[in-house]
């Protein structure tokens, strides 16, 4: 590790620190007994002063990345995955592998839904483009929110191509998720299906499994719909 480094950087997050913001984002992240981001720690930084940094120190190695990731602040969690997507967009296969292992092997730390959402599809999503994508099978089976909503999310990256199979699989297989931020992810990707793969591919899948879904995913997925069109899907939702 270069603790040079390190701490330059993590001097300049105390400069930009602000314990109102921390305050309000510890609200907002659900940072209380029981609520899902329970225990987070914030310095109060918004994401718009944290990307200078990730372009200043875009360059350093992966055990300075990993410290940052698996800090207790989420501001200083956030730098390190977005150094991470910065790092994939720029690196050649090699490095893309190594940064996508990386990511996997530690779903622990990517452990809030804003972390998970500006970067599954960028990393993950991304690199599996063209290769075998069973393990997002694996990912939404698994007992960790996070990574069942990595699973999820990565799939934006085949959407924003217009291809939804794999959206509209793992969708089915979550239907039963009882966690809400699952709701409102598999919710916001079928809304991203329908407005980028087409709106009948997404009714396709809402006839078929709209009377099960979760409310909430219901509402996110008919966003975008005509006021009669919404109307008609949540009376399906209603009738059982």
């Amino acid at each position: 590790m270069n603790s040079k480094k390190v701490s330059a950087i993590r001097k300049e997050m105390r400069l930009l620190a602000n314990k109102e913001k921390a305050l309000v984002l510890a609200g907002f992240f659900k940072t209380g007994k029981g609520q899902y981001g329970e225990g987070d720690k914030f310095l109060g930084i918004v994401v718009p002063d944290t990307r200078p940094l990730v372009a200043k120190y875009r360059g350093i190695q992966m055990d300075d990345i990993l410290f940052f990731l698996h800090s207790a602040f989420h501001e200083e969690r956030l730098f390190a995955l977005l150094v991470m997507v910065d790092q994939f967009q720029k690196g050649d296969e090699e490095k893309k592998e190594g940064i996508f292992n990386a990511y996997l092997a530690n779903t622990e730390h990517i452990n809030s839904w804003d972390l998970v959402d500006l970067t599954a599809d960028r990393i993950v999503g991304s690199y599996l483009e063209n290769r075998d994508k069973k393990i997002l099978l694996s990912l939404a089976g698994s007992d960790l929110l996070w990574e069942r909503r990595i699973s999820i999310l990565a799939t934006f990256h085949f959407i924003k191509k217009g291809e939804s199979q794999w959206t509209l699989r793992l969708a089915k297989k979550l239907l039963g998720d009882k966690h809400d931020l699952m709701h409102k992810a598999v919710g916001w990707m079928l809304r991203e299906v329908g407005k980028r793969c087409g709106e009948e591919i997404e009714c396709a899948f809402l006839d078929a499994h709209a009377a099960k879904m979760p409310r909430t995913a219901l509402r996110y997925a008919i966003e975008r719909f005509s006021e009669p069109k919404r109307q008609h899907y949540l009376a399906l939702k209603q009738k059982i």
